[in-house]
């Protein structure tokens, strides 16, 4: 009965974060109001914080079980792969799987315009990257801060692609874009590995 209340609950967090979406979208996110997006629903304002603690939330939903989910995929990465490859192999993964293009420029655009956002965004990516760096230290074996330097690397990488999809208007590969920056943000500690003869 839990397992089905939750997979319903999400069901319901997701729908109202679609309509949220669609309504900041058209109107803008200051000018859309908690009552606007209750009634689009067809909830009461007070059933919508029963699901999300704030507007600014709804454009992050699900974030911190992607956070979860990518540390796990991390942690479960073969165990002969070196940090670097493994988390270039699961943020490209996380990046393909991602709304549908249209969708995450329309995100990506409402969040870079929107102040409150941009900094709501950057404090739930850095809680993602202090989890991935736990699972970095904890997988590899490296000390905290070698850890944490390799998480912040690959965060850059990730982000390079991520503003330079943006910039080009969503009209390049964005893997072939995290391919690249991945390549040239290599930290000196992560050496390739050498071929096997």
């Amino acid at each position: 009965m839990t397992g089905l209340r939750e997979r319903t609950r999400r069901a319901v967090r997701s729908q109202l974060a679609e309509v949220a979406m669609k309504l900041f979208i058209e109107r803008g996110f200051d000018e859309t109001t908690v009552d606007d997006i209750a009634g689009a629903a067809g909830i009461s304002k007070r059933s919508f914080f029963r699901y999300f603690p704030a507007k600014e939330d709804v454009v992050f939903e699900g974030v911190q079980a992607l956070g979860d989910d990518i540390a796990e995929e991390f942690r479960n990465r073969p165990a002969t792969e070196g940090p670097w490859e493994s988390l270039h192999a699961v943020l490209r993964e996380w990046n393909q799987e991602i709304e549908d293009e249209r969708r995450a420029l329309e995100r990506q655009r409402l969040i870079e315009t929107t102040p409150v956002l941009r900094a709501r965004f950057h404090h739930k990516r850095d809680e993602i990257r202090r989890q991935l760096a736990d699972a970095v230290r904890t997988r590899s074996g490296l000390d905290a801060f070698a850890a944490e330097l390799i998480t912040a690397c690959a965060a850059a990488a990730l982000d390079c692609a991520s503003d330079e999809w943006f910039r080009l208007g969503a009209k390049t590969d964005r893997a072939e874009l995290i391919d690249r920056a991945f390549g040239l943000a290599r930290p000196a500690c992560c050496p390739p590995a050498e071929p096997s003869s």
